[in-house]
């Protein structure tokens, strides 16, 4: 792990994704995509605020964006405590099977590296209700990015989820991680309701 992921170049970070590296992984790209998914619902609605057509929102898309920063930012972050989170665990997987340490080791590392991920999955959430209200609520003119937006928020969703599942499946805690996974599935209920707005959007757009 060389330097702040977020610091990179978009480039550089495609390109430490596709190298064998241990991170970024998965769970960086979900929260990235995530955040992205989220800065196409607050440019829809920069572009939306001050326009007398949509006056009567004026105040709504003010919030939306206030709470549309503070998850973009936060998404932003877990790219990075992901990173931090999982080196570890991949570090943890070398330890030698005779260590009498290993098993608490990983047990720990485990618990630590899934963290990042559920965090992402509510997060994510936040901004899978941002987008609907902007879907009724933004700019006609830019209805085609709410429905980008809410695509890249369902797969974020499914992303963030099997990179908590992952570590779930190997927890010898599993009261733990059977308390994760109810959480998890219940916040994967939050992508039917993406997809209807990308199919909405879509439908639209074709007539």
């Amino acid at each position: 792990m060389t330097g702040k992921m977020m610091g990179k170049s978009c480039t550089e970070f495609a390109d430490e994704l596709a190298a064998k590296v241990s991170v970024p992984g998965g769970g960086g790209a979900a929260a990235y995509v995530g955040a992205l998914a989220v800065a196409l619902c607050s440019m829809v609605g920069n572009f939306t605020t001050g326009k007398k057509k949509y006056a009567e929102y004026e105040d709504d898309v003010q919030r939306m964006l206030a709470e549309g920063e503070q998850v973009r930012t936060r998404l932003l972050e877990l790219v990075e405590e992901d990173a931090a989170a999982f080196f570890p665990l991949s570090q943890a997987y070398g330890i030698p099977k005779e260590d009498p340490t290993r098993a608490e080791v990983l047990e720990k590392c485990t618990k630590d590296a899934l963290a990042g991920p559920l965090e992402m999955m509510r997060q994510i959430a936040r901004g899978i209700e941002l987008l609907e209200e902007m879907n009724i609520k933004g700019s006609r003119m830019l209805i085609s990015d709410v429905g980008c937006g809410a695509a890249c928020a369902a797969a974020a969703m499914r992303a963030a989820a099997m990179n908590v599942f992952i570590n779930t499946k190997s927890l010898q805690d599993r009261a733990f991680a059977q308390a994760v996974e109810g959480e998890a599935d219940e916040l994967l209920a939050y992508v039917p309701r993406a997809e209807a707005i990308a199919d909405e959007v879509m439908a639209g757009i074709r007539g």
